[in-house]
């Protein structure tokens, strides 16, 4: 499939039309029936998993594997605990974060994004007239390798930013490693399983989200309904402010606040390889009359020419595979993405 056109890139950044009109929302934005961020939405309750207990191997280990498959397979998402990343390193992060986009434009703007292209400062490509636009900016950068590390898009200022950001790709690569062999043994697979799979010249890419004050959280959302195209996403939520909903059994759910966890959830390849008993949930992001909110989600993805499909061991005559094998599963993500569908219908057998 050939890659998107960009029509043209916003002239203006959320963060500069919400503070020119702290009353109104563009009509590019409006949404129908999205209903804001209150009491009216169940709030889910995440399954907390313990990443120590998951990479020992002591007898408690088997209980957690067992939490973990479960957790995996209904909600799609946990809350990791003891992922050996301090609480005063995270809100480091979070400081970085905020104190980028707390820049003059002119600043920001230095590391605009280049058309057709996602890495750097900017916000939604437009590939139609009639695109509905999410109420966020954002800074992508890839993290690893780190030969692939595009410089000129990674902040000079705040003076620490890259430093912390280097670290933490490095302790989240770590916590990749456990988690997917954890994985793989919770499904009864040789521990490697997965880990072959994802491949020694993935990518890891940041993406620093920053969500502006909107006067009608009712109409607009932070970031449409979507999967992530990942093998597996790790989301650091602002300490404060929520915004993140789950789909599930058709119910739209609050994703509540754990400030030293991160929140990590399995995407679509990682779907695939389990031949669909984990489940990469359907999600999305609402916003906030009174507070601006801050996120960094770190996606994990395995090169493009990478082959991805069921575990063979997972397909039998009881459970068929259900997914064909792909490659280059991101180039197919962001037409999908736009028009509001889902890219696993092209995975699908």
């Amino acid at each position: 499939m050939a890659q998107p056109i960009e029509l043209q890139p916003q002239a203006i950044t959320v963060q500069e039309l919400a503070a020119i009109n702290s009353r109104q929302v563009p009509e590019r934005y409006i949404r129908e029936g999205v209903g804001a961020l209150d009491a009216s939405f169940p709030v889910l309750d995440v399954p907390t998993i313990d990443l120590q207990l998951l990479a020992s191997s002591s007898s408690t280990s088997g209980d957690e594997l067992d939490k973990l498959r479960s957790a995996l397979s209904s909600y799609g998402c946990i809350q990791a605990i003891n992922h050996g990343i301090t609480s005063a390193f995270l809100d480091k992060l979070r400081e970085v974060a905020r104190q980028f986009f707390a820049l003059p434009s002119e600043e920001k703007k230095k590391y605009s994004r280049e058309i057709g292209s996602i890495e750097g400062y900017g916000n939604d490509m437009i590939l139609s007239e009639d695109q509905i636009l999410d109420w966020t900016d954002r800074l992508y950068l890839i993290l690893r390798p780190e030969d692939k590390q595009t410089l000129k898009f990674w902040p000079e200022n705040p003076e620490s930013f890259r430093g912390i950001l280097n670290d933490y790709s490095t302790k989240l690569h770590v916590i990749l490693e456990v988690l997917l062999k954890a994985m793989a043994r919770s499904l009864n697979l040789e521990e490697n399983q997965f880990l072959q799979q994802y491949g020694d010249q993935a990518t890891m890419q940041a993406r620093f989200n920053f969500y502006p004050i909107c006067p009608r959280p009712d109409q607009v959302l932070g970031v449409k309904p979507h999967a992530d195209g990942s093998v597996i996403t790790m989301l650091l939520q602002d300490k404060e402010v929520e915004g993140l909903q789950v789909l599930k059994d058709d119910q739209w759910f609050n994703v509540p606040i754990i400030p030293q966890a991160l929140l990590i959830n399995v995407g679509d390849q990682a779907e695939i390889m389990s031949n669909g008993i984990f489940k990469s949930p359907v999600h999305r992001v609402v916003t906030n009359s009174e507070r601006e909110r801050i996120t960094v989600a770190v996606f994990c993805i395995p090169h493009p020419d990478q082959e991805i499909q069921p575990v063979e061991e997972l397909i039998n005559e009881t459970h068929p595979s259900l997914y064909k094998k792909v490659k280059d599963y991101v180039s197919l993500y962001f037409q999908y993405y736009q028009q509001g569908r889902r890219p696993m219908e092209a995975a699908l057998i």
